[in-house]
């Protein structure tokens, strides 16, 4: 069945009383009340009940802390900019008449201008159709890495790909999460050093409401009658802040789409330092890029063989357990502790001591350095070993934005959210790199003094300060609300992520599971798909094998635009249960089913391994 959806008449009770979400009607005294039911929609108005200028700065005003700071017409053919939009690279061009809407909402955080800290609110940024454009529904879209933005400013604009979507007939909005410095994390931390609590309560929690409770009574201000569904979108921050919404606001959205989703926050980003505190102090810098990649290419061709062919990329990272200690092609010849002959002596080989370092990379961080034998544990369970503090990335995967390096001899690349979190763990300015500022000191790269046990200390304080940090780990696994009130979460990770490890995804979804009642309960409501050769949230993911086809988008299937909000939107408007789901490469030569987890695409034993049709899903 569909959702039902339920709206009151916006009059039984005086302005001032109504919650925002129909205030804005209320405000429309000519208005008739409104009622929902899952029959078709009326159609909509013949105009907008508020004008797209200036006028809706007073008469748009939820509560006492919004405030509209533009609202702005685009006819169709309109270069999407405002007065301070740079004119390279060009403006893309409204394809559709429609209307921008700026909004602040208070209080933020006071300070010195333009220090990172100091803000006047969380910035909001609406696209509305025109009335007869309007599909009816609410698409919102999340945000990426620390977030931030222009969305609160008058002169620039904040996401103009939004429109595109709006284009397509739905009201969109995002938002800056409360800050506008874009992948940045400084804006988390006072200008004395201390934890800015109020900046990190908006950009964990308080925005990703905000935008709902504000969106929906701007679209009912604007259309004269509230939204018949309401969706969010949104991949890596975007997946976290849906999954924040879904455990804390449920009824925010009817529809979660949440991709490779950053929530476990302080124990992934500072794991995601690892990488680069391992080759720091096993040997003394980072390894070459070459070399990363020669090794993943073998741990490809050693685990992606089906029906005795090789994929070209891994379809079940799970069961990979190659071992680069072992393997004499990739180890270097002549290098004292190999205990190799006759080994590779190209310049992509490894020594015995970088090999040890690779498998601590893909095992994941502990508090010692330790790792065990792959062939014990390859880093796939669902629950951390007594050592592990969290997961690394999957075989194959490339690993050169968690482990890179720049130049000869190489230089340390450290990813700079990881850094920046490590320093605000640490309320120590300087252990992230140059690029996060603070009154107190600048980053100054002080990370490459860390060993092992520092690292943990930073993992044990980001969990210890989750009160201060506005629960940004985002890991309840309680969804009874969201079960209850009937909405519906699709999440999907790639099992080729450079940046965040899809053991995540399954870490949680498997401590739901343990919360509701089981696995097949929990699908009622929440089905995740694993995507075979992706990376982080879109594109191949996987280095090349050393044998086999080149990993391409000619040869790794991968989910087409839309293809998991299509199923999201069928399966709350319809019923309509997501199952597998077919993708394919992007000249359509390779095809592959990705099923609903557990379940796994699994060869049938005959036809070729790159037509779909030989796949089913067990």
């Amino acid at each position: 069945m569909a959702r039902l959806k339920q709206h009151s008449s916006p009059f039984p009770r005086p302005l001032a009383s109504l919650p925002p979400r129909a205030w804005a009607a209320g405000l429309l005294a000519a208005l008739s009340a409104c009622g929902g039911s899952d029959d078709p929609p009326a159609p909509p108005p013949p105009s907008a009940t508020l004008s797209c200028d200036d006028s809706m700065k007073t008469a748009f005003k939820p509560d006492a802390n919004t405030q509209v700071v533009l609202a702005r017409a685009f006819k169709q053919g309109d270069a999407l900019a405002l007065a301070g939009t740079p004119a390279s690279p060009a403006p893309a061009k409204a394809t559709q008449d429609m209307c921008l809407v700026k909004i602040v909402v208070g209080p933020g955080n006071p300070g010195t201008a333009d220090a990172p800290s100091t803000s006047p609110g969380i910035g909001i940024e609406v696209w509305l159709p025109t009335p007869a454009n309007w599909n009816q529904r609410i698409r919102n879209l999340g945000g990426g890495g620390w977030a931030g933005g222009n969305q609160a400013s008058a002169t620039q604009i904040g996401n103009a790909s939004a429109a595109a979507t709006a284009a397509l007939g739905y009201a969109v909005g995002s938002t800056d999460t409360g800050h506008a410095i874009a992948g940045n994390g400084s804006f988390a931390m006072k200008e004395d050093g201390t934890i800015n609590s109020a900046l990190w309560g908006d950009f964990a929690e308080r925005s990703l409401h905000e935008l709902a409770v504000k969106t929906k009574a701007l679209v009912e201000a604007y259309y004269g009658k509230p939204q018949q569904y309401a969706y969010w979108e949104g991949c890596s921050t975007g997946g976290r802040q849906g999954y924040k919404i879904a455990q804390e606001h449920p009824d925010d959205y009817d529809g979660y789409l949440n991709g490779a989703p950053a929530f476990n926050w302080t124990r992934f980003i500072t794991n995601e330092l690892y990488p680069q505190v391992a080759m720091q102090r096993d040997l003394g810098g980072p390894i070459a890029a070459d070399k990363l990649r020669r090794v993943s290419a073998a741990a490809v061709s050693a685990c992606d063989t089906v029906g005795g062919q090789h994929l070209g990329f891994i379809p079940d990272t799970s069961q990979c357990r190659y071992d680069p200690t072992r393997d004499a092609a990739a180890l270097c010849a002549g290098v004292a502790g190999n205990g190799v002959v006759g080994a590779s002596t190209d310049a992509a080989c490894v020594s015995l001591a970088e090999a040890r370092t690779i498998n601590k990379i893909w095992y994941g961080q502990t508090a010692d350095g330790s790792a065990p034998d792959p062939q014990v544990d390859n880093a796939s369970a669902t629950t951390l070993a007594s050592k592990q503090l969290w997961w690394g990335l999957r075989r194959g995967t490339d690993l050169s934005g968690l482990a890179g390096s720049s130049g000869t001899p190489p230089v340390a690349r450290p990813f700079a959210i990881a850094t920046d979190m490590v320093a605000l763990e640490l309320q120590n300015p300087t252990y992230a790199t140059p690029s996060f500022t603070n009154a107190t000191g600048n980053g100054a790269d002080k990370w490459k003094d860390m060993g092992y046990a520092d690292l943990a200390n930073a993992h044990d304080r980001g969990i210890a300060l989750q009160a201060a940090f506005g629960h940004i780990n985002t890991d309840n696994p309680d969804l009874t609300r969201l079960r209850d009130g009937g909405g519906k979460v699709i999440s999907y990770h790639g099992l080729a992520d450079q940046l965040i490890t899809p053991a995540g995804s399954l870490n949680y979804l498997a401590r739901v599971a343990d919360k509701m009642g089981g696995m097949g309960a929990v699908q009622a409501f929440n089905r995740l798909y694993l995507v075979p050769g992706m990376g982080h949230c879109a594109g191949v993911g996987t280095v090349s094998g050393s044998a086999g086809p080149a990993a391409t988008a000619n040869t790794v299937p991968l989910p087409a635009a839309n293809q998991f909000f299509d199923a999201l939107v069928a399966w709350v408007e319809k019923g309509t249960q997501p199952g597998p789901l077919m993708l394919k490469s992007a000249d359509a030569s390779v095809s592959m089913p990705i099923c609903v987890h557990p379940q796994k695409a699994t060869y049938q034993g005959s036809g070729a391994i790159t037509d779909g049709a030989n796949y089913s899903c067990r």
